[in-house]
C-alpha cells in the first residue's frame, strides 16, 4: 500500500488535491496515445493509502478506473476512488465505468471535472449518486481541464485542438533573408519541441518549409511514437527526395488540390506517402480530415503565410513562441505570421493566460488565442 506522505486524516480538501494530482501524473503517461479519447488516471484510496491505480492507455483499451479497481481487488469495498474525469455511463468500445465502480463497492468518488462528451456529461455522476455513492466534483479542476484541453475542444467544436509553434530571433525573424533557419534556437529549446510533438497526433507544414528546411518532424527519440506528418501544398511543387518521404518511422500525408503534379503523386505513393486531394485546400478542410482520423491535437510548424491562414480560419487555439536572444535583421527576412489583414495596432490579436519561461539561453512564451472571425484569403503554401 502506498501511503500519502504526512497523511494525518485531517483536511480532506488537501488530501483530495494530493490524490488528484497523482491521477494527473498517471494520465500523463499516455500523452499522445489515447486519441480520440481523453487522458485519464485513477487512484483507489483506503485508510489514507493507495491500494490501486491505473491510467487509460489508448482507445479500445480499458479505462483508468477499471485498471485501478482491478488492482485494488476486494479492498476497494468502502474505499474512495479518485479520477480526473467523470466515469463514462454508456456502452462504447468498453462497458460503462460507472457500473464497474458500483460493483466494486466504492463508497466515495472524487472527480476533477465533468465529462464534456454529451454521451456522459453528468449522467455518470447521476448514476453513481443514485447507487448511494457520495460524489465530489471539481477537485483540481483547472489542472484537469488543462490536461484535457484538446479533448474538450474536439468534443465542443468537432475539430482538433490547434497549436502554433515557431522559433524566432529577438527582432521577430524565423529565418535569414535568404531563408536559412538552422538553427534559430538552442538544442534545449528544440528538445522541448520534440516532446511537444509527442503529445500531438499530427504536425502540419507547408510546401515551402519542405523545400527550405527538409525537416524530419519526428520526436527524435524522446518518445516511442511519432505524429502523423502533414504537408499542405497547392501546386505540389515539392522535391522528389525529402526526409518526410521516408516513412519507415513516421507516416506522412500530403494534402494538395485536385489534379496537381500526378507524376509526383505517384512517386510519393510508391514511397508509402499518402496523397489526398482537397477542394478547397484550406486549413479548415485539413482539420476536418484530421478530425475524421481521430486526432485530438494538431501542431502547426508552418511558415508565416500558412500560419496566418490557420489563425484566420480559427484553426489555432494555442501559441508557443520560442524566442532566441539573437538579431538577424533584413527587410525581407520572414516573420512567423503572414498578413492577417489587420491595419491598426488596436486590431491586434491578444493572447490570454500567457506564461513565460527560460529554456537554456532562449525563452518560451505560451498563450491562448481568443476566438476570432475569419479574415483574409485561404491559400496554402
Amino acid at each position: 500500500m502506498t501511503v500519502k506522505a504526512g497523511f494525518s486524516g485531517g483536511s480532506m480538501g488537501e488530501d483530495d488535491r494530493f490524490w488528484m494530482q497523482r491521477c494527473l501524473e498517471l494520465a500523463r503517461q499516455a500523452l499522445g496515445k489515447t486519441a480520440p479519447n481523453p487522458l485519464v488516471g485513477a487512484v483507489v484510496v483506503q485508510d489514507g493509502g493507495m491500494i490501486g491505480s491505473g491510467f487509460h492507455p489508448g482507445a479500445g483499451q480499458p479505462h483508468a478506473e477499471v485498471f485501478a479497481l482491478q488492482q485494488a481487488g476486494i479492498q476497494a469495498r468502502g474505499a474512495t476512488l479518485y479520477v480526473n474525469l467523470e466515469p463514462c455511463n454508456h456502452y462504447g468500445r468498453t462497458p460503462p465505468c460507472s457500473e464497474a465502480v458500483i460493483a466494486a463497492g466504492i463508497r466515495k468518488v472524487v472527480l476533477g471535472m465533468v465529462d464534456p462528451d454529451p454521451r456522459v456529461s453528468g449522467s455518470g455522476i447521476d448514476r453513481l449518486r443514485s447507487a448511494g455513492i457520495e460524489v465530489v466534483v471539481g477537485v483540481e479542476e483547472v489542472a484537469c481541464q488543462t490536461l484535457n484541453e484538446a479533448f474538450v475542444h474536439r468534443v465542443r467544436y468537432q475539430r482538433p485542438f490547434g497549436l502554433l509553434k515557431y522559433a524566432m530571433t529577438l527582432d521577430g525573424k524565423i529565418a535569414a533573408p535568404g531563408g536559412h533557419s538552422a538553427w534559430v534556437t538552442s538544442p534545449a529549446a528544440r528538445t522541448v519541441v520534440h516532446h511537444l510533438r509527442a503529445t500531438c497526433e499530427a504536425v502540419i507544414v507547408g510546401g515551402n518549409t519542405v523545400r527550405q528546411d527538409n525537416p524530419f518532424l519526428t520526436t527524435h527519440g524522446v518518445a516511442d511514437h511519432n505524429p502523423l506528418r502533414v504537408v499542405m501544398s497547392r501546386s505540389l511543387d515539392l522535391p522528389a527526395a525529402a526526409h518526410l518521404w521516408e516513412t519507415q518511422t513516421a507516416e506522412t500525408l500530403v494534402l494538395t488540390r485536385p489534379g496537381q503534379n500526378p507524376e509526383l503523386q505517384q512517386a510519393l505513393q510508391q514511397k508509402g506517402v499518402t496523397v489526398l486531394e482537397l477542394d478547397p485546400l484550406t486549413p479548415a478542410q485539413a482539420l476536418a480530415h484530421l478530425y475524421d482520423r481521430g486526432c485530438l491535437s494538431v501542431l502547426w510548424e508552418c511558415g508565416g503565410m500558412l500560419a496566418a491562414q490557420a489563425i484566420a480560419e480559427g484553426c489555432i487555439q494555442k501559441v508557443l513562441a520560442f524566442i532566441a536572444p539573437k538579431i538577424i535583421g533584413g527587410a525581407t527576412a520572414p516573420s512567423p505570421i503572414g498578413d492577417l489583414g489587420l491595419t491598426q495596432m488596436t486590431q491586434a490579436l491578444s493572447l490570454e493566460r500567457v506564461h513565460c519561461q527560460a529554456i537554456g539561453p532562449d525563452y518560451q512564451i505560451t498563450g491562448y488565442l481568443t476566438p476570432q472571425r475569419a479574415v483574409g484569403p485561404s491559400v496554402a503554401e
